[in-house]
């Protein structure tokens, strides 16, 4: 019995064996660049920031008056004094030109429509300002040179839900803008915040919420 052996003739591709080296080198430094852009295996440190500032921290947004989703203290509601919290900001993207707060109760339903209602809207904050004092004073235009308004006229209105519901969400908000907004108070503090929010859009580089739960005293 005879068993055929056929040999394979080798396939040369005129490489040397420090050329295959090289070629396996580079294809493996390939494949290591390509899973660091992955984002299923990106590193999960922590939430990014997204849009221009991408790739820093992202914006945080504090008070020390209440904690963020704790019970809104009466000093700071039309239950108490009315004054506003003092508020922080951290995280500012690059190239930031000027800030807008936003509060509103996300529980009103406006007019049987969509719109809140406006607790304290405040636009052209200084880009190099990292918060608010407690107490702002009332007035249109403040020294910082930025403007305020709620649905009370040119000053915080704290929050006050009825007793006899539930507790209401308060939300601030901050938003980064690569801008100044040549926006005007008008009499309406509605028809003001249409005004900011469509002069925001296409500006905003960051943004960050904080929020606090309240209802008046039974």
């Amino acid at each position: 019995m005879h068993i055929w052996r056929f040999a394979r003739a080798p396939i040369t591709l005129g490489l040397s064996s420090s050329s295959w080296l090289g070629v396996f080198v580079v294809s493996l430094f390939c494949l290591v660049a390509v899973a660091a852009q992955d984002p299923a295996t990106a590193g999960r440190a922590g939430q990014r920031a997204t849009g221009p500032g991408a790739g820093g921290p992202a914006m945080t947004l504090t008070t020390s008056a209440f904690a963020d989703g704790g019970q809104i203290p009466a000093k700071y509601t039309q239950a108490g004094e009315q004054v506003s919290p003092a508020l922080t900001w951290t995280n500012t993207p690059p190239n930031t030109a000027s800030f807008v707060l936003h509060m509103h109760d996300l529980e009103v339903a406006r007019n049987r429509t969509s719109d809140d209602q406006v607790h304290w809207l405040v636009w052209n904050i200084p880009g190099s300002a990292n918060g608010l004092p407690e107490g702002v004073p009332r007035g249109g235009d403040l020294p910082d040179g930025s403007h305020q308004i709620s649905a009370s006229g040119p000053v915080y209105r704290g929050p006050g839900a009825p007793a006899s519901g539930p507790m209401h969400h308060y939300t601030f908000e901050i938003y980064a803008l690569d801008t100044k907004l040549d926006v005007p108070a008008s009499a309406d503090a509605f028809e003001t915040r249409t005004n900011v929010v469509k002069a925001m859009q296409g500006h905003i580089l960051g943004k960050a919420v904080y929020m606090g739960l309240f209802h008046r005293p039974q």
